[in-house]
């Protein structure tokens, strides 16, 4: 299965950068020379030097905002079903209009300024990280299930795994977040037509 890997689409940058998810204006900051920040809006670590902004994104009620995220009935997965590599968690209703109980938001490093975007449309290796979680969601952004990557060796299977959890046509998206924390770091979503080229997952 092809995959798109999504950041977080430039004109909600634009507004996230005046005010964010949670009605605050951004901190400003700078990045230092430790390992760097994950950024949200071009999917790679900060450089030191570079000018920052920290604000609140409500990653579920924009995915379901965004443009259309593909089929979905909204049926939850059955527990106990393996995806792909690592552990396949809980299941949830999948019912209702809109993300409702599972409307959230957290924490979200991006550049100050506009920047160009990821600058490819691979998975992001300076993102993969070595434990994840993948939450999968319904088109009305109710948690249907996921997968815990919890090692280098199923973090580098990522795609594949996020494919095959995607071959559930109930599933709209997932989100791939960070394990201690549980921030979102980007979406997937199937491949959509367009002229540059899509995550192939083999």
């Amino acid at each position: 299965m092809e995959l798109d890997i999504l950041a977080i689409p430039p004109d909600v940058l634009d507004r996230l950068r005046v005010v964010d998810d949670a009605g605050n204006h951004p901190e400003n900051l700078v990045s230092g020379a430790e390992r760097g920040y994950p950024l949200r809006c071009c999917l790679r670590r900060s450089r030191p030097g570079e000018r920052l902004l920290l604000a609140s994104y409500a990653p579920v009620r924009r995915r379901i905002g965004a443009a259309d995220t593909g089929p979905g009935s909204g049926t939850a997965f059955g527990s106990g079903t393996a995806f792909g590599s690592g552990t396949t968690f809980g299941s949830g209703p999948g019912s209702g209009t809109g993300p409702g109980p599972y409307d959230e938001r957290g924490p979200v490093f991006v550049h100050a300024d506009r920047c160009g975007g990821p600058e490819s449309p691979a998975w992001p290796e300076e993102l993969r990280g070595t434990r994840r979680v993948l939450r999968c969601y319904s088109p009305q952004g109710r948690i249907l299930g996921g997968c815990l990557l919890d090692s280098p060796a199923r973090t580098r299977l990522a795609e594949r795994t996020a494919g095959d959890l995607l071959l559930d046509p109930a599933v709209a998206f997932v989100q791939v977040r960070a394990v201690e924390f549980g921030c979102f770091l980007f979406d997937v979503t199937r491949a959509h037509t367009r002229d540059e080229p899509a995550v192939s997952t083999g």
